[in-house]
């Protein structure tokens, strides 16, 4: 990496990561890298220093999680525990709920979900349902349902998007919500999924579930602005996670190209094979880059461009990675499907970063509308 590019503590950083991930590896035990990054201060590296964390931004949180990444073992719930949640608490909560969450978010002891997809509303998050009403002590009711919400088995409270009734003109706008994992009336079911991860997926269901005024996070009028400034992270991280996968898959597939060898020299002198991994790799650099870009934008505080950034760096980002995994399985042949190289159950994993947390066709929606200036077609 160009020092002109990453700053000496950034390389530096990388290369301790990375010497962390090696030492577990593909077959780690979840629990105990999750609690070694802690202890080493990687999870909490985004947050502010008088909380306990690091002080930087999302572009050291990412260089943690792309690093891990590569070396065969990332942590999921990085994207969502200190990247989303963390960054909505650390730049809207009130001063109790910074001292209540963002230590234990930093040094791992506490983890947090993220509930925002329904299952009938999709990509739209104007069709949220999940409602909010007060109540008479000046609580709130928190009714929904929510699908695909990594982690919260493993999650001490969840970060649920719903809506309040504006008192002026009776529409619904959106809020979040603090939703403890035992609160009662909060449920949740595994949902059944082919892809192999350690972290599971979950729908929930809120039934009437009792929250105390302080549950609702920032501003109840500027729930919309609070909630993309969660979402940018979210895009940087995925961007973050799905490099770090096809890193991983392409060092499996160019070992296996030196050293594989069927006529006179290794398959990996043979630009069929050569050119290809090549294209994966320089596919991977440019997104990122663009992650690069999004998480400098971000973290100076300009939401808006990071917006852009941040959507186009997911989407180079899973395409890189699909084709990635795909080239590094064709190079292997048969290998490529066993359990010895672990590249299989990367075909489904890499698709994930096309679909979540927001499709590739919505982001080319995104930029045909933001970037281009052009008429929506919904």
């Amino acid at each position: 990496m160009n020092s002109v590019i990453e700053s000496e503590e950034h390389i530096a950083l990388r290369a301790a990561v990375s010497a962390l991930g090696r030492r577990h590896g593909r077959g780690h035990d979840r629990e105990a890298l999750w609690a070694e990054a802690a202890k080493l201060g990687y999870l909490g590296v985004n947050l502010p220093e008088e909380h306990g964390g690091g002080g930087g931004g999302m572009a050291e949180l990412s260089i943690v999680l792309e690093e891990l990444g590569a070396s065969g073992c990332p942590l999921l719930m990085m994207i969502v525990s200190p990247a989303i949640c963390g960054v909505v608490i650390a730049r809207f909560g009130t001063e109790e709920q910074k001292r209540q969450w963002l230590p234990g978010l930093a040094d791992g002891s506490r983890t947090m979900a993220f509930g925002i997809t329904e299952p009938d509303a999709g990509s739209n998050s104007h069709r949220i349902t999940t409602t909010a009403r007060r109540t008479e002590d000046g609580g709130w009711r928190l009714t929904g349902r929510k699908v695909f919400v990594s982690g919260v088995d493993i999650a001490d409270a969840t970060l649920v998007v719903g809506r309040t009734e504006d008192a002026r003109t009776g529409r619904l706008k959106p809020c979040l919500f603090i939703v403890p994992r035992d609160a009662p009336g909060f449920t949740r079911s595994q949902i059944d999924m082919e892809l192999h991860a350690q972290e599971k997926q979950f729908e929930l269901v809120l039934d009437d579930v009792a929250l105390p005024a302080d549950a609702l996070v920032g501003d109840e009028d500027a729930g919309l602005l609070q909630l993309f400034a969660g979402l940018n992270p979210e895009r940087i991280m995925t961007a973050a996670f799905a490099i770090g996968m096809g890193r991983y898959a392409l060092a499996q597939a160019v070992d296996y190209a030196r050293t594989r060898q069927v006529w006179k020299a290794p398959i990996g002198a043979h630009q069929a094979i050569a050119h290809p991994l090549a294209q994966a790799h320089i596919e991977l650099e440019l997104a990122r880059l663009m992650m690069q870009k999004a998480a400098a934008l971000y973290d100076a505080g300009d939401d808006l461009g990071a917006g852009e950034a941040a959507n186009m760096a997911k989407y180079a980002a899973a395409e890189a990675c699909v084709k990635a995994v795909d080239q590094s399985v064709h190079t292997l042949g048969g290998n490529g499907l066993t359990r010895e190289y672990g590249l299989a159950a990367l075909i489904t994993a890499s698709r994930v970063a096309r679909i979540a947390p927001v499709s590739r066709e919505m982001i080319l929606n995104y930029v045909s509308h933001q970037s281009l200036g052009l008429p929506k077609s919904y």
